[in-house]
């Protein structure tokens, strides 16, 4: 596997089939699966796993791709960030082909697929403030032929897990033929990782706003009180602009919501309120910053 793992995995297996996958591991409770590899070599590399055996999930042709079902797409959990960028999907889901194209340099979009973005669930994953955003839904493959479906945040909540033998099959996500957007904020240090991300999607059939935040905590943040705010304010009927001032308030909305003020303080004379560091206040800014944007690009 690699050179700086002395004790690498003894068992390989490589499935032809998301079932064959499902077996493989009810068969070898402590394999681990890999399709890219991109987030779990870095593990392995750095000391932190050592899988006693792998599935392979490369040659599983059924989650390499997508396909429409019901008014939504339901897209392979082997989707590569490369192949998500392409134009014809940008056409499809617009904001998750941004996404894609912005998950690092050539060779990590290449082999990084939507599944592993999912599973491994880093709070700077760029896929995962857009699934949110879109309400996206996951179905898990088990044994036995089993299929169960659950949210995203629910699983990157950790509120409904993998169960022994699990493996994420499929993301459905709902077509809205609608603007969205996803920018993101980096690090001078590393030109691909957020320091934070913001996804905005319009969803005129409900005339709403649904806005998501990822890199600032464990897992993507939803302002719902923003998003209500705001969607109370575009005339859906009409032109849904709105001024500069709203945009504004907007983002400051997103931004408190997402990073709020420290609890009050309480000093012998009282209770004072709480400072934020300088660097949070920036983190904060640069959020309300991303939101405004987003939801003004959606919009125009």
């Amino acid at each position: 596997m690699t050179t700086h793992a002395p004790q690498a995995a003894h068992t390989v297996t490589l499935p032809g089939s998301l079932d064959e996958a499902v077996a493989a591991l009810a068969a070898m409770p402590t394999a681990v699966p890999v399709a890219g590899g991109t987030d779990l070599m870095a593990a392995v590399n750095s000391g932190l796993l050592r899988p006693a055996g792998l599935v392979g999930l490369g040659r599983i042709n059924e989650i390499r791709g997508w396909q429409y079902q019901d008014g939504a797409a339901l897209l392979g959990a082997g989707l590569t960030h490369a192949r998500m960028g392409r134009p014809d999907f940008a056409a499809l889901i617009p904001a998750l082909a941004t996404a894609a194209r912005s998950a690092g340099p050539p060779q990590i979009r290449n082999a990084g697929t939507l599944g592993g973005n999912i599973a491994s669930a880093q709070p700077t994953g760029d896929a995962l403030p857009v699934l949110a955003a879109l309400e996206a839904s996951l179905v898990i493959a088990g044994p036995g032929g089993a299929r169960r479906e659950i949210p995203v945040g629910r699983l990157l909540a950790g509120l409904d897990l993998l169960r022994p033998g699990e493996l994420i099959g499929y993301v459905r996500v709902p077509l809205l033929h609608a603007p969205q957007t996803f920018l993101k904020a980096t690090a001078r240090t590393g030109p691909s990782r957020a320091v934070a991300s913001v996804a905005v999607v319009l969803d005129p059939a409900r005339r709403s706003v649904r806005c998501a935040v990822g890199a600032v905590a464990p897992m993507p943040l939803r302002p719902f009180d923003a998003e209500n705010w705001v969607s109370s304010l575009i005339d859906w009927d009409g032109e849904r602009t709105l001024a500069p001032e709203a945009l504004t308030a907007f983002g400051d909305y997103v931004g408190a919501a997402c990073i709020p003020d420290p609890a009050p303080a309480v000093t012998l004379e009282g209770t004072e309120p709480g400072t934020l560091p300088p660097a949070v206040l920036h983190l904060r800014r640069t959020v309300a910053t991303l939101a405004r944007r987003a939801l003004g690009r959606a919009l125009a």
